[in-house]
């Protein structure tokens, strides 16, 4: 499932780049948030299957350190990028109606 996640985000990320027809705010914002989750699912799941291969519960204080601030940053970036995508989308639906 890791592998499919990063794999499915990175061709968004391959499909949207080169094309220029799709350099919208739209696209941009969904690009950006292909990104986010790749490094948010990336800062969890490789410590978390070498532990359960190796059967370690073992972690540094500086190491959980990084990981949690990871994961909180890409969390809080993951909602900014939403909560800018649907205000974008507001402003386009309010926009078309005035």
């Amino acid at each position: 499932m890791y592998l499919f996640t990063v794999l499915e985000d990175l061709l968004i990320i391959l499909i949207i780049s080169p094309d220029f027809h799709l350099h919208s705010p739209m696209y941009f914002f969904l690009s950006n948030l292909s990104y986010s989750d790749i490094c948010f699912i990336s800062t969890l799941v490789p410590k978390m299957i070498v532990d359960i291969w190796a059967q370690s519960t073992v972690i540094f204080s500086l190491a959980c350190l990084t990981q949690m601030s990871l994961f909180i940053i890409f969390i809080c970036l993951d909602d900014a990028l939403l909560t800018v995508m649907a205000y974008d989308r507001l402003v386009a639906i309010t926009h078309l109606w005035q």
